[in-house]
């Protein structure tokens, strides 16, 4: 059967959802997660519908890419189709044909899995290595250490508070209580839980966002920071740890992160916590 490029559209996005849910394991590279697609939702379902892109074989989907801004397509595909030699050409052929309308023309940058036969084929077709980054995970076997710091779960009546303190961790986010309320109304929320520590005083220092694949399986941090007033007192750390307990409470095997190899004290603050850092990766780039 010939696989099938598809903008799968509002009623779609949970069979894409579900496919990503599935694909994570353990013993997999770090990979599109669906809290990606989760924290995608603060802009609304329909820009996260129109962002999500999938490819099927048979009406079975087979690799799910989002759209993270105009010039970045986060890409993965099922396990059993890593070394898939007929979706890795049409992968690479409909991220190279410009007039397919997955990439632009400009310059244009793809993050897809270690493993797969994608780089190999990009690289024959003018893409180029890109930034290293670092996943990080942690084992959940185990219970997790007390994080020595307050920490809430936050729900609609707190999201001004989650909001303030992603917009002082992240200069120019504009995240906003109107876009907590978007995201938490995504299908993927339903396994996420908002966390926010606060200091001796009753000061936000540090939020997070947790996001389970489900029993058995993965969970993901995406996002964490620490308001840009209050660094420097272990508080990424705790934030870290009690993330790690959240997912754990959630039933999630281990617990994901990835950032720039060349942001060290993000590196450092993830270690800190117990998450062990894995082979690098690169993004995939091609010029304009």
């Amino acid at each position: 059967m010939a696989i099938v490029l598809e903008e799968p559209g509002v009623d779609g996005l949970r069979r894409a959802v579900g496919a990503l849910r599935e694909w994570q394991d353990d013993r997999a590279p770090m990979q599109l997660h669906p809290g990606d697609v989760g924290w995608f939702w603060r802009f609304g379902t329909e820009a996260t519908a129109a962002a999500v892109r999938t490819w099927s074989r048979d009406r079975r989907v087979v690799a799910v890419g989002l759209l993270d801004g105009p010039d970045l397509l986060r890409l993965t595909t099922a396990p059993d189709a890593r070394r898939d030699e007929e979706l890795a050409e049409r992968l690479v052929d409909d991220l190279t044909r410009t007039e397919r309308g997955v990439l632009g023309k400009g310059t244009v940058y793809l993050e897809a899995p270690t493993g797969t036969r994608l780089p190999e084929l990009l690289a024959d077709n003018g893409w180029q290595p890109d930034e290293p980054w670092t996943p990080l995970q942690r084992d959940l076997t185990d219970p997790v250490a007390d994080p020595g710091l307050r920490v809430e779960v936050i729900g609609p009546a707190e999201a001004p508070v989650r909001a303030a303190v992603q917009r002082a961790a992240f200069a120019g986010s504009t995240f906003t209580a109107e876009r907590w309320h978007d995201m938490a109304g995504g299908s993927p929320y339903a396994d996420a839980r908002c966390l926010v520590g606060y200091d001796e005083l009753g000061r936000a220092v540090a939020a997070v966002t947790v996001w389970s694949a489900g029993p058995g399986r993965p969970g993901l941090l995406e996002p964490m920071g620490v308001h840009q007033d209050h660094r420097g007192h272990g508080y990424g750390k705790a934030i870290c740890l009690a993330a790690a307990a959240a997912l754990r409470q959630l039933g999630s095997s281990s617990a994901l992160v990835c950032t720039r190899s060349s942001n060290v004290a993000a590196v450092a603050t993830y270690t800190s916590a117990g998450f062990v850092p894995m082979p690098e990766r690169r993004d995939r780039r091609r010029d304009a």
